[in-house]
């Protein structure tokens, strides 16, 4: 590409926000050309506006963007959204009805019947979804959304065994990062020296979400995955990082060597399209038998890979293993930018 796409961000200085940032910096297809946060933000210069919780430094050319009011007028026609889901309801599909592509990663939208709910290692052809949109007859506009934070590393490791020997029945219990919660997140007095067995709609997420993710498209509807799904969801005293422990049973019956194959050779469209974001494994195996953890294993493949270990005989069901995903690159923003990549090679950005 000669030239970049611009994009805006909506909620441009929570840590998501940040995140979406960070990994456009040097992106070759994109740039931030447009900011915008809440209504005491508007008007404010990035750099004072933001309280950055990065590693890296906020890009100098972002540093100096004043944030503008969060409506269509003057914003670009391709918007990232990192927004709480009551204000997401209301405020992508005003953008959409505006013309503009929104890349969502709220939970607002997800389970409307008409909006893609996309891996693209997983279900890329649900984007076509996007066609039928009242937004898309009307303006060109519409919503695609991403998967929350804790589906997103669980079904990236179901995908190659569904695709492969059937599911049956998954059960998941996860350990939740704190930075899941954004900031300043879970209180220090909360979560420290704790676990807490409770975050508001996360298992009924995981559950819906799952399905409708390894579902198949049936003309104008997402028909949802023929398999059982139980979720339990727990928020501990990790930075960043949501490890699960996954019991499944399959219709198809597999040894662990078959299970594993799977696993480290699944590829699909992102890596065939060399997809700037797409990591080169979109799910590893990892040997060690205390293997995945988030302060080793987290940042595999740039945050974009899932890290599978602990595969074993389960005596309830089939067999049981340990799943890691970075919750705020792969679960959030960088679940959107290979969103939004998917979506310029195939047109939708044109």
């Amino acid at each position: 590409m000669n030239k970049k796409i611009p994009i805006g961000i909506l909620g441009a200085t929570g840590v998501v926000g940040q995140r979406f940032i960070q990994m456009l910096e040097h992106h070759p297809w994109f740039e931030v050309a447009w900011l915008a946060a809440s209504d005491r933000s508007e008007g404010k210069i990035y750099a004072d506006a933001a309280r950055w919780r990065l590693k890296t430094a906020i890009p100098a050319s972002v540093a100096r963007m004043q944030l503008s009011p969060a409506t269509p007028d003057g914003a670009p026609k391709v918007i990232f959204a990192a927004l709480d889901a009551a204000i997401a309801a209301e405020l992508e599909p005003r953008f959409a009805e505006a013309g503009c592509a929104v890349v969502s990663n709220s939970s607002a939208l997800r389970m409307k019947e008409d909006v893609p709910l996309v891996i693209p290692e997983v279900n890329g052809g649900h984007i076509k979804l996007i066609d039928i949109q009242g937004w898309r007859q009307k303006s060109g506009g519409y919503v695609v959304t991403n998967p929350n934070c804790s589906a997103i590393g669980l079904v990236l490791a179901l995908a190659p065994l569904h695709q492969q020997f059937g599911l049956e029945t998954v059960m998941a219990v996860t350990m939740q990062a704190v930075s899941g919660a954004g900031y300043p997140g879970v209180a220090s007095l909360d979560i420290l020296g704790n676990v807490i067995p409770f975050i508001k709609n996360e298992e009924e997420k995981m559950e819906d979400e799952t399905k409708k993710l390894l579902g198949s498209l049936n003309g104008s509807k997402v028909i949802p995955g023929p398999f059982a799904m139980s979720a339990q969801c727990n928020r501990v005293a990790v930075e960043d990082g949501h490890t699960e422990s996954v019991s499944i049973r399959l219709k198809k019956k597999a040894k662990a060597e078959e299970i594993i194959a799977a696993w480290n050779g699944y590829q699909a469209e992102p890596q065939h399209l060399h997809l700037p974001s797409a990591p080169e494994q979109p799910v590893v195996y990892v040997k060690a038998n205390d293997r995945p953890q988030p302060r080793f294993d987290v940042d595999m493949g740039a945050g974009m890979t899932t890290v599978v270990g602990r595969l074993r005989p389960c005596s309830v069901m089939d067999w049981k293993f340990t799943v890691l995903s970075h919750n705020t690159i792969r679960g959030a923003a960088g679940a959107a930018v290979l969103n939004a990549e998917l979506l310029k090679a195939k047109g939708y950005l044109e």
